[in-house]
């Protein structure tokens, strides 16, 4: 079964930058869209990132102008560049690959922000 892999999480203080990058485990034809969501406690899991097969992204308007998602799709992987990090962004990231038939999610990695 083809997983997804997250890694790059981690504690940083507010105003530093980190990097989350997502691999499949495994061959995943037709990815249509790649993904970045993320869930706080108590809260619901919300897009922070998307990209299209063709380069379109979409972002929240929380994290416009800070964070960049990318994809490569000869790998098949998904990176999120996020700069100025403040502490509401804290929380776990799932990184999403959407394909017409599944959804296949990665199992989270925590991004804490200390302010």
């Amino acid at each position: 079964q083809v997983q997804l892999v997250e890694s790059g999480g981690g504690l940083v203080q507010a105003g530093g930058s980190l990097r989350l990058s997502c691999a499949a485990s495994g061959s995943i034809f037709s990815i249509n869209a790649m993904g970045w969501y993320r869930q706080a406690p108590g809260k619901q899991r919300t897009l922070v990132a998307a990209i299209t097969s063709g380069g379109s992204t979409n972002y929240a308007d929380s994290v416009k102008g800070r964070f960049t998602i990318s994809r490569d799709n000869a790998k098949n992987t998904v990176s999120l560049q996020m700069n100025s990090l403040k502490p509401e962004d804290t929380a776990v990231y799932y990184c999403n690959f959407g394909t017409s038939r599944y959804d296949y999610w990665g199992q989270g990695t925590q991004v804490t922000v200390s302010s």
